[in-house]
């Protein structure tokens, strides 16, 4: 809902560009979202947009929305988002803004994609944040026995997946239910106890249509995750090769700030803190949210604890 324009255009994905009335920092805001979800969470509405609050804060804000894939996109792996959509965006995101550096911010999948793009990237990096996103996959609570069977070679998912070509936006729902809540009333009790608050229900009906919006996922990409990161590990062993790069954390320089929930089933906090201990950069830091998986803009700013992180390196 915030004013935006189309700045550059690959296959379903667009670069969008929030510019800032009062523009104060020099360094650019380019967030990545999840490939599961649309990313318009971060422009929910009025009040509750952390695009919103970003852009009258003083920064240019870019979105790289990879848009909703067809059955044509059944090949795209997770080298063709990272080197042809993350890579690419940012060149233009730098182009178009005509800054010297960019600020990274990746939520969930997006922010597993956020660090192994920054570990090869020769984009000038300033900042990196990844909010809820998964690093260490040797840590699973959340379908333990599943994972198990997959790193020893139990059950192979490849036959069914290559059947599809595409994952059907109804399994993906389902399998994000069925890791964290089968089923779902906690919704439903929120509304009911704000039934009377117009406001509320507005922002309540908004986030539940986001929250059941989920997009096709192309099979190629949820191999090379399921085999690479679940049950290898590659990112945090250091032997992930995106194209012929090796991705090592350790590459990564930028300043960092890796955020975690305390209440989050999808993502637990022990998947991303240890990026921690795995970056070269001096300037880093764990913040915990004392919330879920999807926390939101409030009263039309940003997180304090991010904001003045981000406002203390952009220039």
């Amino acid at each position: 809902m915030t004013p935006r324009t189309a700045v550059w255009k690959k296959n379903k994905a667009t670069l969008w560009h929030y510019p800032s009335k009062n523009k104060k920092y020099s360094v650019p805001l380019f967030l990545i979202y999840s490939l599961i979800n649309q990313p318009f969470i971060l422009d929910l509405g009025p009040k509750y947009s952390l695009i919103e609050a970003f852009t009258s804060s003083g920064y240019d804000v870019y979105l790289l929305d990879f848009g909703i894939p067809g059955y044509e996109d059944k090949d795209l792996t997770m080298d063709d988002y990272i080197l042809r959509y993350i890579k690419k965006g940012v060149q233009r995101a730098l182009l178009h803004s005509n800054a010297k550096e960019i600020s990274l911010i990746g939520f969930c999948m997006g922010g597993t994609f956020a660090a192994i793009y920054a570990s090869i990237a020769e984009e000038p990096i300033k900042n990196l944040i990844i909010s809820v996103a998964p690093i260490d996959f040797s840590v699973t609570p959340i379908l333990s026995e599943g994972v198990k069977m997959l790193q020893n070679d139990e059950i192979n998912l490849e036959p069914i997946l290559d059947a599809w070509g595409i994952i059907p936006p109804s399994y993906v729902r389902r399998g994000m239910r069925l890791t964290t809540a089968p089923v779902a009333y906690s919704p439903y009790l929120s509304l009911i106890s704000h039934a009377d608050d117009e406001e509320r229900n507005l922002k309540w009906s908004r986030y539940h249509y986001w929250a059941k919006s989920h997009i096709p996922l192309s099979a190629a990409a949820l191999k090379q995750m399921a085999v690479d990161l679940e049950k290898e590990n590659k990112l945090i062993k250091g032997n992930l090769v995106i194209g012929d790069r090796p991705a090592k954390l350790e590459n990564i320089t930028a300043n960092l700030m890796a955020v975690g929930a305390s209440h989050d089933r999808l993502i637990p906090i022990e998947q991303i803190q240890p990026i921690i201990d795995h970056v070269s950069s001096i300037d880093k830091s764990f913040h915990i949210l004392e919330g879920g998986h999807g926390s939101l803009a409030k009263d039309g700013r940003a997180p304090s604890y991010l904001d003045n992180w981000l406002a203390d390196r952009s220039n």
